[in-house]
């Protein structure tokens, strides 16, 4: 049986030509374009992969073309006896906004695991907090802030004025910025990126300890993916903000659309990966155009089975 990393190579490839296609849209302030450009690039390799893919949760759902839909079949092998089924999480072009101002942190970006094992929900929108190693199961969305500042400076060693939790800039999050500032805590504020951001949270190099707030959910699922790799902690819990939403949320997860969702149950095999490259430059490098009609490409592949990080730079003909 092939597992989900033995195809690493094509998910890989398949972020890499996302990643290039939009950063030719780079600071022309075209985000639908761009957002375009990485939706078609990622396709098309996805139609050359060799198993029977699913996206479990993406973008939208099929009527809003040219998205990856959520529940588009993808592979070569689709219906094929014994071929490999996998879900993907994916947003082809993460930060959007960033890449048509030309700002850090826009990547292509997927996980990737066996069928039925990644959140298989709509398009919407899913309260978060992430942290790293040492706060593995000692954080909770049920509990409030400040409950949460006192366990992490309990663990960490740390003050509250010596934490750092980043928060999504959005009038949705102006009470929680509030307490957590009335706490004493930095709050560096990000426009987007919320998965880079999750990153910095569980590297124990980063300055940056927690993320906080609410962002998109297919991010959310691909950031448990990434932090199960990293032994981080994530939590997530899907928010709806009209009856459309939470419609077709009660269709896809049931009674669960309530439910605090752990990394491990967003990601519930160890056989997954993550995969990113940069659009814009960031937590990863962005796309260098170089001459002689050639491009270079730098990604990252998160090996969830044994927490393998490999960071690739690739340069190839455009």
């Amino acid at each position: 049986m092939t597992s989900t990393s033995e195809l690493s190579d094509h998910f890989l490839r398949a972020c890499e030509q996302a990643a290039i296609a939009a950063a030719r849209w780079r600071g022309r302030g075209e985000r639908k374009k761009a957002d375009g450009a990485a939706v078609e690039a990622m396709r098309s390799v996805f139609d050359t992969v060799p198993f029977d893919g699913r996206v479990a949760i993406g973008e939208g759902e099929r009527d809003d073309a040219p998205m990856l839909y959520i529940g588009e079949p993808l592979g070569s092998l689709q219906g094929v006896s014994g071929a490999p089924q996998i879900d993907i999480a994916v947003d082809p072009l993460e930060c959007t906004n960033h890449c048509a101002l030309d700002l850090p942190n826009a990547i292509a970006v997927l996980a990737a695991a066996p069928r039925g094992t990644l959140l298989h929900a709509p398009d919407c929108y899913m309260d978060k907090i992430a942290g790293g190693a040492e706060l593995n199961g000692q954080l909770s969305l049920e509990a409030e802030p400040a409950w949460n500042i006192e366990q992490a400076c309990t663990i960490l060693e740390k003050k509250p004025e010596d934490l750092k939790v980043v928060v999504m800039d959005r009038p949705r999050h102006e009470k929680l910025i509030k307490t957590l500032r009335d706490l004493g805590v930095a709050v560096p504020l990000i426009g987007d990126g919320d998965v880079a951001a999750a990153l910095n949270a569980a590297d124990p190099n980063s300055d940056i300890d927690m993320l906080m707030g609410i962002g998109a959910a297919p991010e959310g699922v691909i950031t448990a993916t990434a932090l199960r790799g990293l032994g981080g902690h994530f939590e997530g819990k899907l928010v709806t903000t009209n009856e459309d939403h939470e419609s077709r949320a009660r269709q896809m997860v049931g009674d669960d659309i309530d439910k605090i969702w752990t990394r491990d149950d967003l990601c519930n095999s160890s056989d997954a990966i993550f995969v990113a490259s940069g659009v814009c430059s960031g937590y990863l490098p962005g796309v260098e155009f170089l001459g002689g009609g050639r491009a270079a490409v730098h990604s990252e592949v998160l090996h969830v089975s044994n927490g393998t990080r490999q960071f690739i730079s690739t340069e190839m003909k455009i």
